[in-house]
């Protein structure tokens, strides 16, 4: 219980992010869908079409369209020039207001169309304009109904917003996300307690509003308002007040060696005066190019998904040859600097329970396309869709029964359950050895290198402190203190959070 009133007491960032964020998008959903419901009102065709692609919208998995906005904006930037986000706040406002569409614009709609008509002709019969119409009768009869779709607008935007994590905003998803990397469950709890309270929060306010508009009672909805206007000028004040400086931003893919290496990193620039922040859980794709963007300043990514997933390259060179043709790419395609290796190499590899290997008599991939038709493999979210894998099912015609995708933590209880035969392991993953488990032999050599290495934005590249400050770390890393270092966070007790994971993997690395 204490750890997890100690995590809900470090959501203060988090919630006044998220709250920010929600806040923005719900009146932005309201400055769109209040002028269409007054005109869908006047006209059917109008009404149909606005009600269908906002249920259209709906459709949509939160998930997707929050990450369907980052191509969309990258593409703009093209046309409005280097200065429009693509990372962060905007998508994710841009997302999250088109989510908040269909109940206000419904309960709106519904509202106008349903007025009492002698109410209407009455208006007319004493030669109201039409604006005077809307804003004298229509919109007062109105107000509680649209309202009420406000209110099912926050909560929905309220619990959608935790998503936000995976295209780089803060919010309170980010502790949600963490936690459930490392099965670190106070802190998921904490995420999600933070997230419920502030949409209970924010129905009870809304709610106070639409009962003073329903009542006519003119204190209790300006109360309401007064108690929202509150919240979102603190929210507002501890973000201003945590954006004083400027922050070197640090993105971290969705899987712990990620978030320890960002802690790592930031770290080290701490030591040297910067202020930083962090983006975590971002998909490989999107981190990759948030990095070319400028979007982020640093990352570790790793050499074998360049080489395949961006440069969409085939072969397979050795290490150093991979990593010269890399560096060439980089600078010149974005400029953006490679700082080097960091000395191990986290590559994918397909693993599985040692006892379950050897009453198959599978000590390679190309023994295992032999039972592969009776097997189920395991892959993290993005391993199936993955160049690679594409080029080892080809390589060794593999074949599965299932394909069963797993967050990253949860890919070895998988295996540990049965749940999965095979799974798309690291190489630098603890539980490797922890579990018993064997990385099966690649002969043909279809899985490429994967060598960390730091990635610098361009213009963070050309800062001499930040790169004094990082190069270090080049070469430092051996793969068993980067094991060690995962298996603390990842282990069933005693688990070390990610900062202190970082110090861990400092300490062993000698730095």
């Amino acid at each position: 219980m204490s750890e997890l009133w100690t995590n809900i007491l470090m959501l203060g960032d988090h919630l006044a992010a998220h709250v920010l964020l929600s806040v923005s998008a719900i009146a932005l959903g309201i400055a769109v869908a209040l002028p269409l419901a007054v005109w869908a009102g006047r006209s059917p065709t109008v009404a149909r079409a606005t009600l269908g692609f906002a249920s259209l919208v709906q459709t949509v998995p939160a998930l997707a369209l929050l990450a369907l906005f980052f191509p969309i904006l990258l593409s703009l930037r093209a046309i409005f020039g280097e200065g429009l986000p693509t990372l962060g706040f905007l998508p994710a406002l841009l997302a999250l207001a088109l989510y908040a569409l269909l109940p206000i614009l419904r309960n709106a709609v519904t509202a106008l169309a349903n007025l009492d008509p002698g109410v209407i002709e009455a208006a007319h019969g004493v030669g109201m304009s039409d604006w005077q119409r809307l804003r004298l009768v229509e919109a007062p009869l109105a107000a509680p109904y649209v309202m009420a779709g406000i209110r099912t607008a926050a909560v929905w935007t309220v619990g959608a917003g935790t998503l936000a994590t995976t295209i780089g905003q803060k919010s309170l998803g980010d502790p949600i996300f963490a936690g459930l990397q490392t099965q670190n469950w106070a802190l998921v709890l904490a995420g999600c307690i933070g997230s419920a309270g502030l949409a209970l929060t924010a129905d009870m306010l809304l709610g106070l509003i639409e009962r003073g508009l329903a009542t006519r009672r003119r204190g209790l909805w300006l109360g309401g308002l007064a108690a929202v206007l509150v919240g979102v000028t603190l929210a507002l004040t501890a973000q201003l007040d945590a954006g004083e400086d400027r922050r070197i931003v640090i993105g971290a893919k969705g899987f712990s060696e990620q978030y320890i290496l960002a802690r790592l990193i930031g770290q080290r620039l701490e030591q040297a005066g910067y202020a930083v922040d962090y983006r975590d859980g971002l998909g490989s794709a999107i981190a990759h190019q948030a990095v070319a963007t400028g979007a982020i300043d640093v990352l570790v990514d790793y050499t074998g998904t360049i080489w395949t997933n961006h440069m969409d390259r085939k072969d397979n060179p050795d290490r150093d040859k991979m990593l010269a043709e890399i560096v060439a790419w980089e600078n010149r395609t974005s400029g953006s600097h490679i700082l080097g290796r960091l000395g191990f190499e986290n590559a994918y590899g397909l693993a599985m329970r040692r006892d379950r290997a050897e009453a198959l008599g599978v000590h390679s991939i190309e023994d295992l396309a032999r039972s592969a038709p009776q097997l189920t493999i395991g892959g993290d979210p993005e391993f199936f869709e993955r160049p690679e894998w594409h080029a080892v099912r080809r390589t060794y015609g593999l074949r599965f029964a299932y394909e069963r995708n797993f967050a990253p933590t949860f890919m070895y209880n998988a295996l540990q359950s049965g749940e999965a035969d095979v799974i798309s392991g690291y190489t630098s993953d603890g539980r490797i050895e922890a579990d018993d488990l064997v990385i099966l032999a690649d002969p043909e050599r279809a899985f490429p290198n994967y060598d960390a290495i730091i990635l610098l934005a361009p213009k963070t590249g050309k800062d001499a402190r930040i790169v004094t400050a990082l190069m270090p770390l080049v070469g430092a890393i051996p793969v068993e203190a980067m094991r060690e270092a995962n298996f603390a966070v990842d282990r069933g007790v005693d688990k070390l959070s990610f900062d202190d994971a970082a110090r861990l993997l400092a300490r062993r690395s000698g730095l």
